[in-house]
């Protein structure tokens, strides 16, 4: 199963709301992960499929190993669903 990682700076309330969104979105379009939600210093040591975050947050975690999907607003839920379809299905 995928894990995807929601990162927002304190990984607290804006991380939470997209990690409850990201699971439902998921549901509508029958795709199983495993989602949770942490701030941009423990994501840097974290493991997952796919690190989902705000452009200016995401930036900091690309190595150029990382499936990074930046949104350019957390909470635009057709954003969110146009990112999720775009690089999680089929994955």
């Amino acid at each position: 199963m995928k894990k995807i990682l929601v990162v927002c700076g304190n990984g607290l309330g804006s991380s939470f709301i997209v990690e409850m969104n990201v699971k439902k979105i998921l549901n509508e379009l029958g795709i199983e992960a495993e989602v949770d939600h942490t701030d941009l210093t423990t994501s840097k040591s974290e493991n997952a499929d796919f690190f989902l975050g705000s452009t200016e947050i995401v930036e900091n975690l690309e190595d150029g190993n990382r499936n990074v999907i930046k949104l350019n607003n957390l909470m635009d839920k057709n954003e969110l669903r146009t990112a999720i379809e775009a690089n999680l299905k089929g994955a």
